[in-house]
């Protein structure tokens, strides 16, 4: 039904990835997202030692014979250390993964080019999540093999030039030569289509595969999805010099305030632990902790097997894909 650069890259079924998820993006989820017909994700960030990193790569592949992506983000933490992110990159060479997701500074000025000829060497697909034309265009130069396009809805952690999906997946679609994944508001077929419309070659989506039955969070959180509409996120982290869009709480509307007064670092960073976060995930306290959501939720409405879900935004993709044709042809 689909045949696209991202398709004809991995040998899969939908041009559709599962976005990097901290605490969540396992193997059994992971698997169930590949096994579906699309790009399950399994997140470097959720492993401190090089044992427990190489043991989830063997657990997913005995979990499905289907391609993964490994999402390795490259950001200031108080957790993952930069010998953490050379780690990660080593075993993903070592282990041959299908590709990997970058997020945050370039894996060039990370690790050196060395890195990324190691990986290349090794068959990795490498591709970097960018929020502007200029990152892409770098990504390009040192020999990524495509982009994530960002925009400003997504959740996590939006690049501060705010450009949205629909301005920037054509805007770096025409910019450079490998492909274009748009990120930021996609949660079914109209958005799939919209975005091949727009020049990309697929989507990654996040936040709509927490809603999902093979996803480990509590089931509060998955109803609170459902209930959330498009406009009950929030921006926070510009005074940190690191924004992020998460569902609007009482826990980020008390970092929002704090930020608004002129509070610091100190005071910050215990309000966005990642280890509350994770507690948060398991007891379903939605209050507890920030959990990065984009505005995509306004398209939640159900709680579908991963199956269930990537058939349906296929057949969609088709529907509205084939309407807008019947438009052009009518007029």
């Amino acid at each position: 039904m689909f045949k696209t650069a991202i398709t004809e890259m991995f040998g899969i079924k939908y041009p559709i990835i599962c976005g990097a998820m901290m605490w969540l993006c396992k193997p059994r989820f992971c698997a169930a997202v590949s096994s579906a017909g699309g790009m399950g994700n399994l997140t470097a960030g959720n492993y401190e030692t090089e044992a427990d990193f190489r043991a989830a790569i063997g657990e997913t592949r005995k979990l499905t014979d289907k391609p993964f992506m490994v999402n390795i983000t490259l950001l200031p933490s108080v957790r993952i250390t930069p010998e953490h992110h050379k780690m990660y990159i080593r075993v993903c060479t070592e282990e041959k993964v299908a590709g990997i997701e970058f997020s945050g500074t370039p894996v060039d000025k990370v690790a050196g080019m060395a890195a990324i000829e190691a990986l290349k060497g090794a068959g990795v697909k490498l591709f970097h999540k960018v929020g502007s034309v200029r990152h892409a265009l770098h990504a390009e130069k040192v020999g990524y093999d495509g982009i994530y396009a960002a925009g400003i809805e997504e959740g996590g952690h939006p690049l501060d030039d705010d450009v949205t999906t629909m301005v920037l997946t054509p805007r770096i679609a025409e910019s450079v030569k490998i492909p274009v994944v748009t990120v930021g508001g996609i949660a079914d077929g109209r958005a799939l289509a919209a975005a091949l419309v727009l020049g990309a070659q697929g989507v990654m989506m996040a936040s709509r595969f927490v809603a999902t039955r093979e996803c480990e969070v509590h089931e509060n959180i998955k109803q609170e999805l459902i209930r959330r509409q498009e406009y009950e996120t929030v921006i926070y982290g510009k005074s940190l010099g690191l924004q992020g869009r998460g569902l609007k709480t009482k826990i980020l509307e008390e970092v929002c305030a704090i930020e608004k007064r002129g509070g610091g670092f100190e005071e910050l960073i215990p309000l966005l632990s990642g280890q509350k976060v994770k507690q948060a995930w398991e007891t379903g306290d939605v209050d507890y902790a920030p959990l990065m959501v984009g505005q995509s939720i306004g398209f939640i409405r159900d709680i579908p097997t991963c199956v269930e879900l990537l058939d349906r935004m296929a057949a969609e993709a088709v529907v509205h894909i084939e309407k807008a044709k019947k438009m052009l042809r009518e007029g």
